[in-house]
C-alpha cells in the first residue's frame, strides 16, 4: 500500500504492510554475520545492526535466527530458543529502535541439512561441514547437501510436530522482544527448502512426493508462526523461487505456494532463487532474480521483494517504476557503503532521514553530498 509523499523517486515514497507504516521502499536483507556466542547477540551485533539501523533504509532485518540450536548454520549463528538468546537479542534491539531511524525485523530460519557448519572464512570451502565441533542434521531425507557432506536423519513426523512448535515458540519470543515484522527463511537450501524440492526431498509420506505434500510443512509452519504473531503485525517468506535446474523446484510451483501463503495472511514474499545443491551454477548478474519477483506480483497480486545484485539507485528505482517489485532489499551493498540509502536520496532527488547527531553530513550543510547530487544528476542524463 503506497501512501503520499512529495517525492517523485517510488524508492523513496511511503509503504505500508498491515500496521508498519515504512518510510521507504528500502530493506537491509538478512545477512549471516556467524558472530554469535551460543546463539546470543553479542557486541558485534550492536555495532552492526547499530550502524544499518542509521542507514536510510526504512527496514532492517535481523540474519537468520535458528529457532533450535540444530537448526543453526554454524556455532556463530543467532537463535532464538532461549531466554538467554532473547535477552541478549533484546538488548541490541532495543538500542537500534530507541537511537535508529529504520523499522526493525527478523528472518526466522532452520539449516537442515546445511547445519553444522564452519564459519565461511575458517573453512576450506564456503560453509565447510567437516570439522570436529559439528552435531547430527536432519532433513526431509537422508540426502546430503553435497559431497564431503553429513548425512542428515529424515524427521520423523514427531519431528515435524516439534518444529512447528519451535517456529511458534521463536514468534512468541519475537513479540516480547519488539520486533516489528518476520520474515520466514524457505529458500537458500535451508530446511523448509528441503521438504519443497524434490532435489532434496524424497519422503513418500505425507510430506513427500507430489506438489501439495512437498509444500505441507511450509504452509503449516508459516499458519503457527501467523497465530502467534500480532494480527496488525505483517508476515512474509523467502523463497528460492528455482532450484536452477530442470524439472526440480520451479517459478510455478514458487506461485502456486505463494497463492496459498498469500491466503494464510502471508503479506510479501521476498523472492530469492538457488542454494539446493552446492555445484549447481547460478546464472547471476545484475539483478537476476528480479523476473521472479514481477512474475510472483503479476500472477498471485502479493507485494513482492526483490533482492539479489542491485547495487544502484537507479536500477532500483527502475525495478519499482517498471511494477516488478514494491520492495528492495540490498545486503552487500550496506556492507560495502552503511549509508547506501542516504546516497541514493541524493542521487534520485529525495530525501531520508538521518539521526540528529549525523545532519550536519546531510544535504542541506555538506557540500559533498551537494556535488554528489550534482554528479548523479549528470551522469544519469
Amino acid at each position: 500500500m503506497q501512501d503520499g509523499s512529495t517525492s517523485a523517486s517510488l524508492l523513496f515514497q511511503p509503504y505500508r504492510l498491515r500496521d508498519l507504516a515504512l518510510a521507504n521502499r528500502i530493506v537491509v536483507a538478512p545477512m549471516c554475520q556467524y558472530s554469535a556466542d551460543e546463539g546470543c547477540a553479542n557486541d558485534w551485533h550492536m555495532m552492526h545492526l547499530g550502524a544499518l539501523s542509521n542507514s536510510g533504509a526504512a527496514l532492517l532485518i535481523v540474519e537468520a535466527t535458528a529457532v533450535e540450536p540444530a537448526g543453526r548454520i554454524g556455532h556463530g549463528c543467532l537463535g532464538l530458543y532461549s531466554d538467554e538468546n532473547e535477552h541478549a537479542l533484546a538488548r541490541v534491539v532495543d538500542a537500534c529502535r530507541r537511537l535508529g531511524t529504520a523499522r526493525i525485523g527478523i528472518q526466522l530460519a532452520h539449516a537442515g541439512r546445511k547445519a553444522a557448519s564452519m564459519r565461511p572464512w575458517e573453512g576450506k570451502t564456503m560453509h565447510d561441514p567437516l570439522h570436529e565441533n559439528s552435531w547430527p542434521t536432519r532433513s526431509a531425507s537422508a540426502v546430503p547437501f553435497g559431497e564431503g557432506w553429513h548425512t542428515p536423519t529424515p524427521m520423523t513426523l514427531e519431528d515435524i510436530s516439534a518444529l512447528r512448535e519451535m517456529f511458534g515458540q521463536a514468534v512468541t519470543r519475537c513479540d516480547r522482544i519488539g520486533f516489528d515484522m518476520i520474515e520466514l527463511h524457505a529458500a537458500h537450501g535451508y530446511l523448509l527448502h528441503q521438504f519443497l524440492s524434490p532435489y532434496a526431498n524424497e519422503r513418500t509420506d505425507i510430506y513427500g512426493g507430489s506438489l501439495e505434500n512437498r509444500m505441507r510443512i511450509v504452509l503449516e509452519v508459516f499458519e503457527t508462526m501467523r497465530a502467534a504473531w500480532p494480527a496488525e503485525k505483517p508476515m512474509g517468506v523467502r523463497l528460492s523461487c528455482v532450484d536452477w535446474v530442470e524439472g526440480q523446484w520451479s517459478i510455478e510451483d514458487t506461485v502456486t505456494l505463494s497463492a496459498r501463503l498469500k491466503a494464510l495472511g502471508c503479506d510479501y514474499i521476498d523472492c530469492s532463487s538457488g542454494g539446493i545443491d552446492p555445484n549447481i551454477k547460478v546464472p547471476t548478474g545484475p539483478g537476476y532474480q528480479v523476473p521472479f519477483a514481477a512474475q510472483v506480483r503479476k500472477e498471485v497480486e502479493i507485494p513482492t521483494m526483490a533482492v539479489g545484485m542491485i547495487t544502484d539507485p537507479h536500477q532500483a528505482e527502475a525495478i519499482l517504476q517498471e511494477g516488478h517489485a514494491d520492495l528492495i532489499a540490498i545486503a552487500r551493498g550496506f556492507l560495502d557503503d552503511p549509508h547506501w540509502a542516504w546516497h541514493a536520496a541524493y542521487a534520485l532527488g529525495a530525501e531520508v532521514a538521518l539521526p540528529p547527531q549525523y545532519q550536519r553530513a546531510g544535504l542541506r550543510l555538506w557540500n559533498p553530498a551537494k556535488r554528489h547530487r550534482a554528479a548523479s544528476a549528470t551522469s544519469s542524463r
